[in-house]
């Protein structure tokens, strides 16, 4: 009774929300299992980080050929071939442990990361459709909210896959995830808009690369930001927390899970926090870069001063988390906003393209780095990348630039 009084197009929204959502937890399920399946079997922290690389590969691939492929078949097909590749996956990993080799694992971990973010660019070029270009304010809150839950599922997807590892063991876990995952599939083949984002004309392979100039500059800097964030999160932090701290695998994981939630939560609560008259812009995109900037390098000098080591690092991470995700929630609008209505996930994607370099980028740096010179040093590279993608951000339009 309730979905009946809803126009049609919040409840696409809503499905487009709930098909992202049961993605993102299997996702962020999926990524717990393995990293702690496999820690069980004695592999080292930077070789589990290793069977992720694929994953990064291919979605620097996919979100520039998947905005291509939205336009021309539709958001809502690119959304359902996510779903059915993400089944794929998990189905790889249903063989017995002793046939789980890491090439296999590789193979399974890029097949999730094309469907992840098949499924991600095509319920953000989604909420572009789904909105009136006449109400900018109620897209910003639509795309913070998506966005911020988005990562506040992974986070409690951590939690659910080490769940499902000690109640029903990894065979088991992953079966269930792809049962649930394929109901979802169903339903949305069933219920989502056949026509939902495709472009009027037929986008042609050379018109994946955006001809804006303002989407250029915002992926310059999504590149940078996300690089800075995982050049020592990703790696280096986790592995850090373990060695220098002496932190048990349950509480490294636990605490990364309830730092994504929190920083999620602060994502999706983004338009109240900048104001409810606040409309983000190049200056907004600036100012808080700038002011990311300035964390890691004090976490730095903490750190080489032996100042309270883990006050001084949990401290900084949690006002890092804060700031980093205002910054990726304007940064998310932005795109939105900037993409046209016509063909928009032509721009989204190209947008995540460059979202999905810097963390590849980010996380091969991040272990290199780590292994070479120590936390301290992926926090200064982190600072510079930060300060580059302020430089870059103050080329972007100064007013909100919406495209139809």
């Amino acid at each position: 009774m309730i979905a009946a009084s809803l126009s049609p197009a919040v409840r696409q929204y809503l499905l487009v929300t709930a098909n992202y959502w049961a993605f993102t937890l299997t996702d962020g399920a999926l990524r717990m299992l393995v990293v702690l399946h496999f820690y069980s079997l004695s592999y080292s922290g930077l070789s589990i980080a290793m069977l992720f690389l694929f994953y990064e590969v291919f979605g620097v691939i996919t979100n520039l050929v998947g905005g291509w492929l939205g336009a021309r078949i539709g958001l809502n097909n690119t959304m359902n071939m996510g779903l059915f590749i993400q089944i794929l996956a998990l189905s790889m990993l249903l063989l017995p442990t002793e046939y789980l080799i890491v090439p296999w694992v590789m193979a399974a971990q890029a097949l999730s990361g094309i469907a992840k973010d098949l499924n991600k660019m095509s319920a953000k070029s989604s909420i572009k459709m789904l909105v009136s270009s006449d109400a900018p304010g109620t897209l910003f809150k639509w795309v913070a909210l998506l966005t911020g839950s988005k990562n506040a599922l992974k986070g409690l997807g951590f939690f659910v896959g080490g769940l499902l590892l000690s109640l029903v063991g990894f065979q088991l876990a992953i079966l269930s995830m792809a049962v649930a995952l394929l109901l979802v599939w169903l339903i949305s083949l069933v219920k989502l808009k056949q026509d939902l984002g495709k472009s009027s004309a037929r986008p042609k392979f050379s018109e994946m690369l955006s001809k804006s100039r303002a989407i250029n500059v915002l992926s310059a800097a999504r590149m940078l930001l996300f690089g800075a964030r995982d050049v020592w999160f990703v790696i280096a932090l986790p592995l850090f927390l373990a060695s220098n701290l002496g932190w048990d695998h349950w509480t490294v994981g636990g605490f990364l899970a309830l730092w994504v939630i929190g920083y999620g939560g602060v994502q999706s609560i983004a338009p109240l926090l900048l104001g409810k008259n606040t409309l983000p812009d190049g200056k907004t995109v600036t100012f808080w870069a700038a002011l990311l900037c300035v964390i890691p390098g004090l976490i730095a000098i903490a750190l080489s001063a032996n100042w309270h080591i883990e006050l001084a690092l949990l401290t900084g991470l949690m006002f890092f988390g804060a700031v980093f995700a205002i910054n990726s929630a304007v940064h998310s609008y932005l795109i939105v906003s900037y993409a046209k209505s016509d063909g928009v996930s032509l721009d989204v994607g190209f947008y995540y393209m460059a979202n999905a370099m810097g963390r590849l980028i980010g996380t091969l740096l991040s272990g290199w780095l780590y292994q070479s010179a120590g936390l301290v040093v992926c926090l200064w590279v982190s600072g510079i990348m930060l300060v580059l993608a302020v430089i870059t951000s103050g080329f972007l339009p100064k007013a909100t630039a919406r495209q139809q």
